[in-house]
């Protein structure tokens, strides 16, 4: 069976089965038999996706929503093939991803500049457009009703322009794709929970994702739930960690900003050092050659993503 937290409250996290075990997670929201799911991995979850209903005695008629914390494809690539399953079910995504789910061809090639038209074919193979009938603009301030619980969408850019992240107040929860960083469970130590930053290009902005970080703790919540990967707890203490190492990344790329060709090397180099200090502080006793594996993807898009900004500010 793929990894599966049930947290109660009526949320659950799944693995989606996104290129290696618990790197992604597909939240499943469940009140008086309705359903919407939170992110969808690729199109390879659908598998994981109707189990979990099937876990749940649960019908694919059960599913009102698909909602999507923004349009990058490791949280929204499944996305055309889960509603193609779900009769039902409305899409709901940023007002500027609406189109791209409709007619998704840009953005498949915008995904294919950074990652390779080989790797894109074998990880996310055809990207499904979505009917724009069937498509919800989740405009600040927008709230849908599942079952007895209200759900609350925020506009929240930093990471990428298109983000929002999800409000359940009668849980004291909230999905916050990646705005709320990275938090995988290999760098658990005794409980304790590392949290780190993502600053994937081509629309970080760090102004606003420390706005945005700040905004979601003052709704009090107990608990956030990271697409990578999860539940995480301590909140205070992880926003002043993503503060903190947010702020270290722009100073990190800003020391190497005229660095010339090299800037992209030596930048990930000093990054690289930074992050893998950071964990051993955290008490992480992996390997660092491991280390670095579980963070390959992550520290090079970061690294993408601070020198993007560097070359787009005012």
């Amino acid at each position: 069976m793929f990894d599966w937290r049930d947290y109660g409250k009526g949320i659950i996290a799944f693995d989606a089965g996104y290129v290696r075990p618990i790197l992604a997670a597909i939240h499943m929201i469940v009140d008086e038999g309705r359903v919407a799911f939170i992110d969808t991995g690729s199109n390879d979850s659908l598998p994981n996706v109707l189990a979990a209903l099937d876990r749940l005695g649960l019908g694919r008629d059960a599913v009102d929503y698909v909602i999507l914390t923004h349009i990058h494809l490791d949280h929204a690539g499944g996305a055309g093939a889960l509603m193609r399953e779900f009769p039902n079910a409305k899409l709901v995504v940023h007002p500027r991803g609406s189109r791209h789910m409709a007619e998704p061809s840009k953005l498949v090639a915008g995904v294919t500049a950074v990652y390779g038209k080989e790797y894109v074919e074998s990880v996310y193979g055809d990207i499904l457009p979505i009917p724009a009938e069937r498509i919800i603009d989740a405009h600040e301030g927008l709230t849908l009703q599942l079952g007895g619980r209200e759900l609350l969408m925020i506009d929240t850019p930093g990471h990428a322009k298109h983000h929002i992240c999800i409000i359940d107040r009668q849980a004291g929860a909230i999905f916050t794709g990646d705005m709320f960083g990275l938090s995988y469970r290999e760098f658990d130590v005794d409980g304790r929970q590392f949290i780190l930053p993502t600053t994937s290009p081509t629309q970080f902005d760090p102004a606003e994702m420390r706005a945005s970080v700040d905004r979601l703790m003052s709704y009090q919540p107990s608990a956030m739930y990271l697409t990578h990967y999860a539940q995480v707890t301590d909140l205070p203490a992880k926003a002043a960690d993503l503060h903190r190492r947010l702020d270290r990344h722009v100073a990190i790329a800003e020391a190497h900003a005229g660095d010339g060709e090299a800037r992209h090397v030596h930048t990930k180099q000093a990054l690289s050092d930074y992050v893998l200090a950071e964990l051993r502080s955290h008490g992480c006793q992996l390997p660092e050659a491991s280390i670095l594996d579980i963070l390959a993807t992550d520290l090079e898009l970061n690294v993408q993503g601070l020198t993007w900004w560097l070359d787009n500010r005012a």
